[in-house]
């Protein structure tokens, strides 16, 4: 195997293991991710925020154009999610086609486990989603359970809001 595949082999499996979007050539692209962390380097860094693509043609993966999501302006109740040790829904409140709010309707609340976690982890979650104008944000530790039943109560009033 060559010198040059093996770096291309490398730097596609940190891609697939840290979710890092990568852009450029499979030579020239890549050296930043490769060189020492003290080295300094001219070139623009490689590391972008928009999610990867596989490029058609197999090669390093295409970077996806990041785009601003616009929701139509509305209250959307999203599903009703069991969440185990209780029912979760939520109410995204879209205002300027952003997700302004995102009001808890249900939550696990007749166990005083329940009502410490959720005390703590409903307020995290409408930070991470609001900032992030998504869903698609890392579940709270210590609060699994009621994190995803939030997130998929809340795509689906997302999804109501259209994209």
């Amino acid at each position: 195997m060559k010198t040059s595949a093996r770096s291309s082999t490398l730097v596609l499996s940190a891609v697939a293991i840290f979710g890092i979007a990568v852009v450029g050539s499979s030579k020239a692209g890549y050296a930043p991710l490769l060189a020492s962390p003290t080295a300094q380097t001219n070139q623009p860094s490689p590391i972008a925020a928009a999610p990867a693509a596989p490029a058609a043609n197999g090669d390093a993966p295409v970077l996806l154009a990041a785009s601003a999501r616009h929701y139509r302006d509305g209250a959307y109740a999203g599903t009703s999610v069991d969440a185990y040790y209780g029912i979760v829904q939520v109410q995204a409140n879209i205002q300027n086609g952003r997700l302004a709010s995102v009001e808890v309707l249900q939550y696990p609340a007749d166990r005083r486990t329940s009502r410490r976690i959720n005390d703590e982890a409903l307020p995290m979650l409408e930070s991470e989603v609001i900032s992030a104008q998504s869903a698609r944000v890392d579940i709270i530790s210590g609060a699994t359970l009621t994190s995803r039943a939030y997130l998929r109560s809340l795509n689906s009033a997302l999804g109501q809001a259209g994209s």
